[in-house]
């Protein structure tokens, strides 16, 4: 049986999701197409335009068979610890093969760079600073785009394993805002915060209602910088270099979230960097805590079809392995993360949707 895995955050799933998964499955002739994906924090520190369990339950009427969660402490971090923890995640669910998007279409070249030791996160910061670095790396701030350079990351994460990459190279513009049946994930939220018809471009277009933004969480944020000690604040996970009293002065400075972030925002610390960051204060992640955590010997399941079911079943047979369809079966201390995380999201909500949203993490859509 061919096991084929992807990592996505599906923000919102869409066309260009539904060509994907036709793409991989004829690469690898899949048995099985498994998905990872984020939760309701994604990869560049945003709220989801919907909950996890809304966009899981759409890629698996669409051509996913199963979708597991990437858990929240790595869903927030920088291409390196996010390709960790989605690689570790699909080598749970057995997965013999990962397929990606790429800008470049050159899986050789993202090869050679997945190599060349360094820190893709910090890479452009680095660069900027003035250090000096060899040509191959001039090559790749030109010719790389953020989806090749989370492929350089998973390609890190199974050099040392029997998992085959595969690549389908994108065919619109990551950031790019035109709405038509293939359009980015960033167009189409784009389009929906503007009132645009986006039913073109993703079946979820009926799904979506209210959408969260940073805006909504500005208060919450502003009153723990205000009122925290900067020692206080350096203990949360991610927090470093002085950043604490950084923050801390321009929440002082400004009452709303656009000019805080301009200002924030430095050669050293990019937008999502200082929105990664801001996850890890509201939800009062410590350092301690992340640093504590267990092994990652389970998956979580947030949605499957009839072949997910059934490969499910095979998957429970594994030893040393938690499948976790229940919420009370997530190993505690991830289970912790995951519903502070979730009580942090529904803070950018109406009232009336809070409730529905933390119910949602421990019960799942049905109660």
């Amino acid at each position: 049986m061919k096991i084929t895995g992807i990592i996505v955050e599906y923000n919102p799933f869409h066309n260009g999701h539904i060509y994907h998964l036709q793409k991989a499955r004829e690469l690898t002739d899949a048995d099985v197409l498994v998905a990872v994906m984020s939760g309701n924090w994604t990869q560049r520190g945003e709220p989801a335009v919907l909950s996890k369990w809304k966009r899981a339950k759409c890629a698996c009427e669409n051509g996913v068979d199963l979708v597991i969660e990437l858990p929240f402490i790595y869903a927030t971090q920088n291409a390196d610890r996010f390709a960790y923890g989605a690689v570790r995640m699909l080598q749970n669910a057995g997965v013999d093969s990962i397929v990606f998007g790429s800008e470049c279409g050159n899986l050789e070249s993202l090869k050679e760079i997945a190599e060349i030791p360094f820190d893709t996160d910090r890479f452009r910061e680095n660069m900027d600073a003035g250090y000096s670095y060899p040509k191959s790396y001039d090559i790749f701030t030109t010719q790389y785009g953020p989806n090749d350079i989370l492929g350089i990351s998973y390609l890190k994460q199974i050099a040392n394993t029997d998992i085959q990459p595969y690549i389908i190279e994108r065919t619109v513009p990551y950031f790019g805002n035109e709405i038509g049946e293939i359009s980015s994930g960033q167009g189409i939220r784009n389009a929906l915060l503007t009132g645009k018809d986006v039913r073109i471009a993703t079946p979820m277009a009926g799904m979506i209602g209210y959408i969260p933004s940073w805006k909504d969480y500005y208060p919450y944020i502003r009153t723990l910088l205000l009122t925290m000690n900067p020692e206080e604040l350096e203990r949360r996970h991610m927090v470093s270099e002085g950043i604490e009293n950084h923050l801390i002065k321009l929440a002082k400075k400004h009452p709303d979230y656009e000019s805080f972030l301009n200002e924030a925002v430095t050669r050293r610390y990019t937008e999502s960097r200082i929105r990664r960051i801001l996850t890890k204060i509201l939800t009062q992640t410590t350092k301690e805590t992340v640093g504590q955590l267990p092994e990652m010997n389970y998956i979580r399941v947030l949605a499957y079809n009839t072949q997910g079911q059934e490969y499910l079943k095979d998957l429970r047979k594994k030893e040393k392995l938690t499948v976790a369809n229940k919420f009370i079966q997530v190993p505690k201390a991830y289970r912790d993360l995951e519903y502070k995380a979730t009580c942090a999201y529904a803070l950018g909500f109406p009232d009336e949707m809070r409730e529905e949203l933390m119910e949602e993490e421990v019960y799942g859509m049905h109660k």
